[in-house]
C-alpha cells in the first residue's frame, strides 16, 4: 500500500512567522501544488517525510497526501534542512497524475568488481551518480542497476549501456560518462624531480656562497572554492 501522509491546511498561509509557528508546535511548513490546481499551504509530520526520503525509492516515492476528506498522488520535489542541526524544515510536494509521464532522476546503482580494477591496478570513478529519464509514476525505477565486473582499465560506461526498456525514455545524453576505470596516477615526472634534487646537491656543495634574497612580487594563488 503507497504511504498516506497526513497534511493540515497551514494557517497563515505562506507567512514566514506562520512557518516558524508550525515548526515550534513540531510539524514542518509543507506547499501542495500543480495538476492545475492552486498551491496550499500545509503542514505534516517530518518524521513521516523522512521516511520517505530514506526509503528505497527517495523522493521518487508517489503517497498520497490526505487533507481532511480530500486525498491527492503526490511526490516530493524540494526539500531543505537547517544545516547545523540537520534537520527537515520545509517541502514541495507536487500532485502526480498516474496517467502522464514525469521527468526525474535515478540513482544509478554500480554492481560488481571491474577487471580493470581486480586485475589492471586501476580505480574505478563513476562520474554520474543519477540520471534524468521519463517514465509514467508507475514505471518509475527505485535505481538503475549495472554489472561492471568486465569493466576494463580505460573502459567507459555510458549512458546507453545502461539497461533500456520501452518504458523509460533517458533525458541524460547516450554518450554520457558514467563510470571509467582509470590508472593510478604515478609520479612520472623524473627530469623535474632531477632538476630539483640537482639544484639542492649543487647548492649544498657550494656553502661559501652567500645566499642572496631577491624581493619580489609573489605570484597570487588561486582562491579555491567550497564545493557544496
Amino acid at each position: 500500500m503507497p504511504e498516506v501522509v497526513v497534511a493540515q491546511p497551514r494557517e497563515g498561509k505562506f507567512n514566514k512567522n506562520a512557518a516558524r509557528r508550525v515548526r515550534r508546535a513540531g510539524k514542518i511548513p509543507a506547499v501542495l501544488y500543480g495538476a492545475g490546481h492552486e498551491p496550499v499551504a500545509l503542514e505534516v509530520d517530518p518524521k513521516q517525510i523522512s521516511r520517505i526520503l530514506y526509503s528505497e525509492t527517495g523522493h521518487n516515492t508517489i503517497f498520497d497526501v490526505k487533507v481532511g476528506s480530500a486525498s491527492a498522488k503526490a511526490m516530493i520535489v524540494e526539500w531543505q534542512f537547517e544545516p547545523i542541526k540537520d534537520q527537515l524544515i520545509h517541502i514541495d510536494m507536487k500532485r502526480i497524475a498516474l496517467d502522464k509521464t514525469l521527468r526525474l532522476h535515478v540513482r544509478v546503482k554500480l554492481i560488481g568488481t571491474p577487471v580493470g580494477v581486480k586485475t589492471e591496478g586501476g580505480i574505478l570513478d563513476q562520474v554520474l551518480r543519477e540520471v534524468e529519464i521519463e517514465c509514467l509514476p508507475a514505471d518509475i525505477p527505485s535505481h538503475l542497476d549495472v554489472d561492471v565486473n568486465d569493466l576494463a582499465l580505460h573502459q567507459v560506461l555510458r549512458v546507453k549501456d545502461l539497461p533500456h526498456s520501452d518504458k523509460i525514455k533517458y533525458l541524460t545524453a547516450e554518450e554520457a560518462t558514467v563510470a571509467h576505470v582509470v590508472a593510478i596516477r604515478e609520479e612520472v615526472a623524473p627530469t623535474a624531480e632531477g632538476a630539483v634534487a640537482a639544484a639542492t646537491t649543487e647548492a649544498a656543495a657550494a656553502p661559501t656562497e652567500p645566499e642572496v634574497a631577491k624581493k619580489g612580487k609573489a605570484e597570487a594563488k588561486p582562491e579555491g572554492g567550497a564545493k557544496k
